[in-house]
């Protein structure tokens, strides 16, 4: 069995196939399910952020599984499987683990070191783990991973300065006016995402700053945080009228916002001109608008660019986390290895155990042994077995995960008849 990773992301797809391809909390556990069905797939884990969809699944077979991925994500975005499979990563084993790892100490994203990918990747797993579709491998792959992001945290300064996608949105707003401060803000989506913008607003320092949500109160709770205002997701095109910026960030599967309404807004604001920054995957925002004269629309695309300018405050950090991710793949290297030969050599020993006890049975028996002889038997004839077995034990322990420690293994399993 592999591990396996197959995804896009922000680097591999356009964003119009990227954001088809977003998987909704919402739907996140039927799809988890329809993933892990298929015949060669036996444990699936799926995340699904602004800048990737990826599943990491068990195959059986690597061919086989990675056809029947590359098929999921094609029915998942509608569109036909050779329109999708050439923005498709695949990585496996020991790749994979490496790629788990860079993403979830922010090496692979957007936002070099961004801290949200890590509350991201947890909840994917929990999902799946409440779902059913991870398994004893994913469920050490992933708890390895969130140990990982922490330790590159901990241990580095990778996720210092702009270190989330929704402190960016706010620097990339603040650098189109040169300042915040006295502008007017609407955000739209009060989500982690959301949250993420009114805590980098907070310190941007704007005028007011509108919260609107589906859920009430949490735009109110949200609204509360910076002295705002939250309002119904209804009086979006009102307010838009007296604000300077659109953010958006919300979980909506379509646009909330389409070209016309816009426009309208556009036309009531007497050549005033909108800033709107749209961070949401699928966008909230219609892509058309963008040709709006006195709108300037910025959206997931702007944000990889603005950030790339940005990372060399923190590229010198990522040297070091390679290494933290690199000596964290060989301990889960080690550690799965170690439970995956574990029940063989219980097993090889648990054979040679029962012969032994056999044998001393049947000879104490023999020659007529009391109690006293007999346990000096047993005694001498189990540090007989277990210096016999050391050797073979450490060599399937040494070699196990690797070819020759599968050959260990059959021949084993052979001459023990296990």
């Amino acid at each position: 069995m592999s591990i396996v990773v197959i995804g896009l992301n922000h680097r591999s797809a356009p964003l119009e196939l990227l954001e088809k391809s977003v998987i909704s909390a919402d739907d996140l556990p039927k799809n988890l399910a329809g993933l892990s069905q298929r015949d060669h797939i036996s444990e699936a884990v799926i995340v699904s952020t602004c800048n990737r969809t990826e599943a990491y699944v068990v195959a059986e077979k690597f061919h086989a599984a990675y056809a029947e991925v590359r098929d999921f994500f094609a029915e998942s975005a509608f569109v036909a499987p050779e329109d999708i499979s050439d923005c498709l990563y695949v990585h496996y084993d020991d790749d994979a683990v490496k790629h788990l790892f860079s993403v979830a100490s922010g090496l692979d994203s957007a936002v070099l070191g961004e801290s949200e990918i890590q509350g991201q990747i947890k909840t994917s797993w929990e999902t799946a783990r409440l779902e059913s579709t991870s398994g004893a491998v994913l469920n050490l792959l992933f708890r390895h991973a969130v140990e990982t992001g922490k330790r590159a945290r901990n241990e580095s300064s990778i996720g210092r300065h702009t270190a989330s996608v929704s402190h960016a949105a706010v620097l990339m707003a603040t650098e189109h006016f040169g300042s915040l401060i006295g502008r007017t803000v609407l955000v739209v989506g009060a989500g982690e995402m959301g949250e993420g913008m009114i805590v980098a607003l907070a310190a941007a320092g704007p005028d007011h700053v509108y919260v609107a949500n589906r859920t009430t109160s949490k735009a109110d709770a949200l609204a509360a945080r910076i002295d705002g205002s939250s309002i119904p997701l209804e009086n979006l095109g009102e307010t838009l009228g007296d604000v300077d910026v659109l953010m958006t960030s919300t979980g909506a599967t379509e646009v909330i916002l389409d070209n016309t309404s816009i426009a309208e807004v556009i036309a009531r604001r007497a050549g005033e001109p909108l800033l709107i920054v749209d961070i949401a995957m699928p966008r909230d925002i219609d892509p058309e608008v963008a040709q709006i004269d006195g709108v300037t629309l910025l959206d997931m695309d702007d944000l990889s660019s603005f950030a790339a300018n940005g990372r060399m405050e923190r590229a010198n950090e990522v040297e070091t986390v390679e290494l933290i991710v690199e000596s964290e793949a060989k301990r889960f290297a080690d550690v799965r290895s170690a439970r995956e030969v574990a029940p063989l050599i219980a097993s090889m020993r648990g054979a040679v155990e029962a012969k032994r006890l056999q044998e001393v049975d049947k000879f104490a028996r023999k020659a007529g042994y009391s109690d006293s002889d007999r346990a000096s038997l047993d005694q001498f004839t189990r540090g007989l077995v277990a210096k016999l077995l050391h050797e073979p034990t450490a060599a399937l322990k040494d070699a196990a995960g690797s070819a020759k420690g599968d050959r260990l293994a059959d021949s084993v399993r052979d001459l023990f008849d296990l």
